[in-house]
């Protein structure tokens, strides 16, 4: 197709249809007849576009009409989108549609697919009409450094997987799986009641710039609503474990396309994503009452309190400590009078699972008469039945089966934190109840009752002037562009609370902001115990870990935990405060938390929630455009390199790819980035041109050996010079040096001669610059925005770090063609003077820098 022979085809005055031919002519796609590639290329792009509601059928129709008439008379482009999903069905995923009683009793499928009512409760298949069945469930076949942890194949639980099935090893193409299902209310908190669970299954058998990321999420199973199918989710995922256990024993062929050969592959489920209300269900392990722990089980230390009516885990931690703690003897700060001599509670190997499992009796939920026995025992223990992924033929043998998720973790024990600390009405853990507790249990009688009849301030919460200072202070924060939400909006000065913060805005309010903005509004120990908690969630979430990190903070976590208690009410502390004594060590069986929390899945479930086209069909609705979207993506991988498609997309702070690169040309002058903004014109000084020519030439990694050269010169003719001398000595004469050198050998290098001659007086000012994809943007620029981009940080390993503001952002140009350039922040550094300008704790490592002292250069 010549889009210059008909330019006036790719304008149209709908916005929608010139969105879609701007795309389809960036295609470079030739259409024509008997193209059946080039067509399903352009039904993917319409698809995709269709897909994510930019356009009504009509339009859509429309739009397919006005591009078949643009094509020659003879072309078999179709017309219409019933026609074009037709077209893309026989090229989708199958899908198994299979039945089930509304209370979930069990599944009309394998050998009772023929049933017409329910073997347990005889209740009818079919009760609204013949052939309509009373629910559906959806199913989609998808078989078609030492001590460092980057990735979860670094990980113990990877290895000890590998050391025990050798024969899956042995084919290093068998993939690892993780599974995740959670449950979400796809017409919002005001509609009616819903919940839809789907279960995605997601690989980890690729990079870390791949893994996690929702192209490779697949959603294998739908369970319908509208209710929780809780313990009952196990009838629902029998056909999963079917097809899991083939994976495993026999495999299934598939085709490597770089060997061009066939093989057999297998794949292995290593572990379950999930929150704690779904770990239960998953696990069969009860995740409420005294027994909440799926650690510390039968010797957990909980207790329902006398005047608060609910489980606490206070003074539960002491056992984790080391023998000699003093903490262990302390009679005052914890249980009054209680001193703790036990150990912690050893780990149940899965032999002692299994048995106990076995000797209670339990049953697995899809098998007869299930309910009564396993209610009538689960009151007595914390299990409430056999889990179904027993059944798969290697589960026995992972060390980690079932993850506790961080994410939610880590924001319910923000939530604590920050409700109490603020003594947020009804949300606080500080009440009148919490009083009487703290009064029953511990030894703290500065906080009861004075001689009015009033409980006094407890040193944990903060006053209504505090409270004042920190929400002008967080409303005046500015945070890179994509690194948090705007926090302003989510202050509720009237209420003392933060109202509508994502489960992300907590995590970085935790690990960032809580030992800044408690810094100086709370008594010391109350601070250091909550800074403690802070960096304790902080390195737990790194991106990468160490194995001898995570075994200080196995035995850090519990000291920290034990100094909350020393200061919070009994009631303060739930199952969500007690658990992190445990993510420890999963990270360091596992590895990094990034593969195994539940950020990426929720976002996820947004995607699929977005799908729901028809709200009285909710699962039907997410199945066909998820199939759909499947397909699409199957096709963009056929298409060019430099296509947009919706898995292939322009990245949002994009730095412009790979500059054109003249043969010879110097790095300095070939690195990709981007400018933005307002172009002005500015006249460089002298000064300011040296500076600029010094710092490019000692940045040229080209320009090294005659570095070394100058300071081997240096040291010869001036014996016993520092290094701040020779670093003093290359910033003043280094430069002119250069271009003496390149003129008087007579350098052949163009490059080297342009680059020696120093940049031209004339340069072009911007005030954004993207590239690395960040983005960068002057102080004057970022002023009136509610992000901020203007700040940066240099690292010298031999002198600490500079902290500054971008002033301008400077494209220099050099002489000679092909004129060659670079980027160049011009910077106000502050003041590194340790103790004068900079300021650093020397436990926490916290930094606060002096923003009314400049950094002066002698």
């Amino acid at each position: 197709m010549e889009d210059e022979a008909n330019p006036s085809m790719w304008e149209d005055p709908n916005p929608e249809s010139q969105r879609f031919y701007d795309l389809l002519k960036a295609a470079d796609t030739e259409l024509y007849p008997g193209s059946s590639l080039s067509q399903l290329a352009v039904v993917s792009r319409m698809l995709n576009i269709k897909i994510k509601n930019t356009l009504s059928q009509r339009g859509y129709d429309q739009m397919m009409q006005l591009l078949k008439e643009a094509l020659p008379e003879d072309n078999i482009m179709l017309e219409s989108y019933y026609q074009n999903k037709k077209l893309v069905r026989s090229l989708v995923l199958p899908v198994e549609k299979i039945d089930c009683y509304n209370s979930g009793c069990m599944l009309y499928w394998g050998d009772d697919e023929d049933l017409t009512s329910c073997k347990f409760c005889g209740y009818e298949r079919f009760k609204r009409r013949v052939g309509s069945p009373g629910n559906m469930r959806w199913h989609h076949e998808h078989i078609q450094e030492d001590g460092v942890m980057r990735h979860p194949s670094d990980s113990e639980a990877w290895k000890h997987f590998n050391e025990t099935h050798p024969f899956f090893v042995a084919e290093p193409r068998n993939v690892r799986l993780g599974l995740c299902t959670d449950g979400f209310q796809p017409f919002g908190q005001s509609g009616r009641k819903y919940s839809s669970w789907p279960v995605i299954v997601t690989p980890y058998n690729l990079p870390p710039w791949m893994c996690m990321k929702e192209a490779y999420m697949f959603l294998t199973v739908i369970v319908p609503g509208p209710t929780n199918p809780k313990q009952k989710i196990d009838v629902f995922l029998q056909p999963l474990i079917k097809e899991l256990t083939l994976l495993w024993e026999e495999g299934v062929e598939a085709f490597d396309i770089s060997k061009k050969q066939n093989f057999q592959l297998r794949a292995a489920l290593m572990w379950t994503i999930s929150d704690f209300p779904a770990y239960s269900m998953l696990s069969g392990w009860s995740t409420a009452g005294k027994l909440a722990c799926p650690y510390c089980m039968e010797d957990a230390q909980s207790f329902r309190l006398r005047h608060g009516g609910k489980t606490t885990w206070f003074d539960s931690h002491r056992m984790f400590l080391d023998q000699h703690h003093p903490f262990r003897k302390d009679r005052k700060n914890f249980l009054n009078g209680h001193t703790v001599k036990s150990l912690p509670p050893t780990l149940r190997t899965v032999e002692e699972i299994l048995n106990q499992i076995s000797e209670l009796g339990l049953r697995k939920v899809i098998e007869e008469d299930v309910q009564v026995v396993n209610s009538r025992i689960c009151k007595s223990c914390g299990w409430k039945k056999q889990s179904i992924f027993w059944d798969l033929p290697y589960w026995s043998s992972n060390m980690i089966r079932h993850n506790l998720d961080i994410m939610h973790i880590e924001k319910n024990v923000f939530d604590n934190v920050f409700n109490t600390v603020f003594n947020v009405k009804d949300k606080t853990k500080d009440n009148p109840k919490a009083r009487l507790d703290m009064l029953t249990y511990c030894d703290r009688p500065q906080l009861a009752k004075d001689a009015s009849g009033k409980y006094p301030k407890a040193a944990y919460t903060i006053d209504n002037e505090a409270r004042d200072i920190l929400f002008n202070w967080v409303k005046s924060l500015k945070f890179p562009d994509g690194y948090v939400s705007n926090l302003g909006p989510c202050l509720e000065t009237n209420k003392s609370r933060l109202f509508g913060m994502k489960s992300h805005d907590c995590h970085v309010f935790m690990q960032r902001l809580m030992p800044i903005a408690f810094r100086e509004l709370l008594p010391s120990n109350v601070w250091q115990a909550l800074t403690e908690l802070s960096l304790f969630f902080k390195d737990l979430t790194s991106t990468t870990l160490r194995v001898a990190d995570m075994e200080r903070l196995e035995i850090d976590t519990p000291q920290i935990f034990c100094k909350l208690e020393r200061i919070f009410p009994p009631g303060f502390f739930n199952s969500m405060e007690h658990l992190p004594v445990h993510l420890p060590y999963e990270a360091r069986i596992v590895g990094p938390v990034q593969y195994r929390w539940m950020y990426p899945f929720e976002r996820y479930l947004g995607t699929l929630k977005k799908m729901i086209g028809n709200k009285a069909s909710v699962e039907g609705s997410i199945c066909e455009a998820y199939l759909m979207t499947e397909s699409t993506q199957l096709f963009s991988h056929y298409f060019e390199p430099h296509v947009i498609t919706r898995d292939h997309n322009v990245n949002r702070n994009d730095d412009g790819g790979v500059v054109e690169d003249h043969k010879g040309n110097l790095s300095i002058f070939t690195y990709p980035g981007r400018l933005s903004g307002e172009a002005k014109k500015k006249s460089l000084s002298l000064e300011e041109i040296k500076t600029a020519q010094t710092y490019i030439l000692l940045n040229c990694k080209e320009v090294e050996p005659f570095v070394s050269m100058y300071v081997e010169r240096l040291q010869e003719e001036y014996t016993n010079l520092s290094q701040d001398q020779i670093d003093e000595n290359l910033e003043t004469y280094f430069s002119i040096w250069f271009k003496q050198y390149v003129r008087s050998n007579h350098i052949k290098n163009a490059f080297l001669r342009s680059l020696a001659h120093g940049p031209l007086t004339s340069a072009i000012c911007h005030s954004v610059y993207f590239v690395n994809r960040y983005k960068f943007h002057t102080e004057s620029h970022g002023s009136a925005r509610s992000t901020m981009n203007s700040e940066v940080c240099i690292s010298d390993p031999n002198v600490g770090d500079y902290y500054g503001r971008i002033q301008e952002i400077i494209q220099v140009e050099y002489r000679e063609e092909p004129l060659k350039n670079t980027v160049l922040f011009k910077c106000e550094w502050f003041d590194r003077t340790m103790n004068v300008g900079v300021k650093k704790h020397n436990q926490y490592k916290l930094v606060d820098v002096n923003h009314r002292r400049r950094y002066k250069k002698i």
